[in-house]
């Protein structure tokens, strides 16, 4: 008999894609977090524990997504006076979005993994690894410097295994539909079933090779990128924290062995750590699992951040073509040119695609984040605060299978640029 567990408040069409997930196999179990919203096919924040099938699908087009912090040897009032320095170099040095910014050698043994992949069809894709590895990509994926309760300075990072992982995730999503591995899959509805492979077949073993190698080239990327701002800061780690949260493992639950397929979801076991950041200027913790009814009830998982609210186009708007004029500090987009030229001191106008219709003032948000000593790059309005639910009114509902083990209030937050598009991100 399949079984759910819904922590926390969510729209029905949440709920649904979980239980479209757990109805596929018998006694399947699943969990929704708190952090929970709609993804493809299975929910962000959403786990599902199968005996028998691993879901390609599940774990989604980011394999291996995941938040690295580590705690320095430095203090807040070692950086701070600096601060704007450094997170000029930072995002001088480290690439966000597509493309890479600097050629700064990245040389792992990952790179020499994926070019003997296990999956054969992987080893074409090692150029492009060798190419991205410690770039950060765009929409939620970041790279903050934070001080805890004692002022002593973390770094945080979340993102997961760029082009690699992707075109992993979308071959095997071909190769479910009969095509080849670099075929064209017909896009699934957001509320499709979830695609499944018998872990006993052909298959399945090939995508836990593959997921599992594009785990390891995640977590290689969150290591160089880290290092690299350690480097920036003159820092030495004391301790590190890093998880995947977009992932599946073999794992014991009670008496049940299981494929637990985590969207969104940081593995919480008893004495485990795990880093959850918040939205753009919000604090984040590092959390520790807690040996408890309600931590098995949700296969031992927790939130991996506070959970999206308003989609990415209600939060920003929506591209249209509109006119602007030479004026520098007119932020105005007008419907035609005449009424551009019209403005004081225009005497130029030209036709662009901006933003209109969104609900959130970034600039206000950009306002408010200077103010309490936050320096902020890149950014845009679909990553605001207003864009999600506030982390600890989500964490009251794992009180009983997590505690906070620190707070970490943002100094530094440095996220691609405004209106990057970027295909990898999760």
């Amino acid at each position: 008999m399949s079984s759910i567990t819904v922590i926390g408040l969510h729209e029905d069409r949440t709920i649904e894609q979980l239980e479209r997930c757990v109805a596929a196999e018998e006694g399947a179990v699943g969990v929704l977090c708190a952090d929970g919203h709609v993804g493809y096919s299975q929910p962000i924040g959403g786990a599902v524990g199968y005996r028998d099938h691993i879901s390609p699908s599940g774990v989604g087009y980011d394999i291996g997504c995941g938040n690295k912090a580590v705690r320095t040897d430095l203090q807040a009032g070692d950086v701070l006076p600096d601060i704007a320095r450094l997170m000029d170099e930072i995002v001088q040095r480290i690439s966000f979005g597509v493309g890479r910014r600097n050629e700064e050698a990245v040389d792992h043994p990952v790179i020499d993994a994926i070019g003997d992949a296990e999956f054969a069809p992987q080893r074409q894709l090692r150029g492009l690894a060798a190419k991205q590895l410690g770039t950060v990509g765009a929409g939620n994926h970041y790279v903050d410097l934070f001080a805890d309760e004692e002022d002593v300075v973390w770094v945080g990072v979340h993102f997961g295994s760029r082009g690699f992982g992707h075109k992993t995730a979308s071959g095997f999503l071909a190769l479910a539909q009969g095509l080849p591995f670099d075929g064209q899959a017909r896009d699934g509805e957001m509320d499709s079933p979830p695609v499944l492979f018998a872990v006993d077949s052909d298959l399945g073993q090939a995508y836990i090779a593959a997921m599992t190698l594009a785990g390891r080239y995640a977590y290689a990327g969150r290591d160089v990128v880290v290092d690299r701002v350690l480097e920036i800061l003159g820092a030495q780690a004391t301790l590190e924290v890093h998880n995947h949260h977009n992932f599946a493992w073999r794992e014991r639950h009670g008496e049940d062995e299981l494929w637990v397929v985590r969207k969104g979801c940081t593995p919480a076991f008893p004495g485990q750590l795990g880093f959850v950041g918040a939205s753009m200027g919000e604090d984040a913790v590092i959390l520790e699992g807690v040996d408890a009814p309600q931590a098995e009830a949700a296969l031992r998982s927790t939130v991996h951040g506070a959970g999206r609210v308003l989609s990415r186009t209600k939060a920003a708007g929506k591209l249209r073509k509109r006119w602007v004029n030479n004026v520098r500090d007119d932020d105005t987009a007008y419907e035609t040119e005449a009424e551009a030229l019209a403005a004081p001191g225009a005497t130029k106008a030209r036709r662009t695609r901006v933003r209109v219709g969104g609900a959130v003032d970034f600039p206000a948000v950009e306002t408010e984040l200077r103010e309490r000593g936050i320096e902020l790059r890149g950014g845009a309005a679909d990553e605001a605060p207003a864009a999600y639910k506030r982390l600890d009114e989500v964490l009251t509902h794992h009180a009983e299978s997590v505690v906070i083990r620190h707070r970490l209030r943002p100094i530094g937050v440095a996220m691609a640029p405004s209106d990057t598009f970027d295909p990898y991100k999760d």
